[in-house]
This record gives C-alpha cells, sequence and structure tokens, in this order.
C-alpha cells in the first residue's frame, strides 16, 4: 500500500519570499517592516513562497509608497477567485511619518528602497522588510565576495583546530 503524496506545506508564518541580491548590489542602511495591500488570492501565493523580489523596488507615487515590480503569480487552485495581476503595483502601508521621512530620503539623498524580504508576522500578516538602500560600485561587490571567502575559510580552519589540512 502506497502512500499519498503530501501537499506542499504553506507559511503560517517565516519567509515567503526574500531578495538574496540586495546585499550583494547594495549597502543597505536603515531597515522599516511595512505592511501590503494584497488581495485574496496573492495572500494565498504567498503563502505557498511563490512570490519573487528580485527586480522589485519600492518608490513615491501621489505622497504613499508602493512596491513595483515585485511577481506574485496567480493562485491556480481555484478559479473562482479573482483574477490579478501578477506585477501590479502594490501599496506599502506605514505611518505617516515614516512615509515622509522616506520619501525625503529618496528624493534628498538619493537613496533607493529596497525590498530585502517579504514575511508573515506572528499574526499572520504580510509584510515587507524594506532596506533604505546605496548603490555599490564593482569594487565594493568584489571586496564583499573577498570578505565572504575569507569568512567561511577562517571558520574552517577554526573547525579543523588551525591544522593546515
Amino acid at each position: 500500500m502506497s502512500n499519498p503524496p503530501r501537499k506542499k506545506a504553506m507559511i503560517s508564518h517565516g519567509v515567503a519570499s526574500s531578495n538574496r541580491r540586495a546585499r550583494y548590489d547594495y549597502k543597505i542602511g536603515e531597515t522599516f517592516e511595512a505592511g501590503l495591500m494584497l488581495v485574496g488570492p496573492e495572500v494565498k501565493s504567498l503563502r505557498a513562497g511563490r512570490a519573487t523580489l528580485s527586480e522589485s523596488w519600492a518608490g513615491e507615487r501621489d505622497g504613499e509608497l508602493w512596491l513595483f515590480n515585485c511577481t506574485i503569480p496567480e493562485w491556480q487552485a481555484g478559479s473562482f477567485m479573482a483574477k490579478f495581476e501578477p506585477r501590479r503595483p502594490r501599496k506599502l502601508l506605514l505611518h505617516r511619518k515614516q512615509v515622509q521621512e522616506l520619501i525625503g530620503a529618496i528624493t534628498r539623498e538619493g537613496s533607493t528602497l529596497v525590498p530585502i524580504q517579504i514575511h508573515f508576522n506572528e499574526r499572520g500578516v504580510a509584510k515587507v522588510l524594506l532596506g533604505l538602500a546605496e548603490g555599490k560600485k564593482q569594487h565594493d561587490k568584489r571586496a564583499t565576495i573577498a570578505d565572504r571567502d575569507w569568512k567561511r575559510d577562517k571558520a574552517r580552519l577554526m573547525k579543523e583546530g588551525g591544522r593546515g589540512g
């Protein structure tokens, strides 16, 4: 007797999607946690861990902050649910003072607002972790790689007890 196929686990809390290139391409300064305005099927897709943040960014439109170019694919399980555009802009929910502070940082300082990850908090609400970032030059990226390699080699040497091989 064979076991029935198991369904993929849904995420009730934890990371739904992360932007792994953000810390490589940008120097992340201060971080902010913002709510997301989503429709029902988008939440189901996020819980299945199907979102992509790789080319997304946050910006200002009409005095509010929006998340652009974030891909949340349509939920395939039910056709009765409302259809939505996978790459549509999504409104970010922040306090008014935070919005004004971030818009000022973007316009005055030339910083970029980069989404680092989408996660669910303890209450099961979807949140976006945004970083106020400045772009890295190519030599900065090389230094980041060299530093990461050195830390990995150092940890391996410490684990081996300082023996050379």
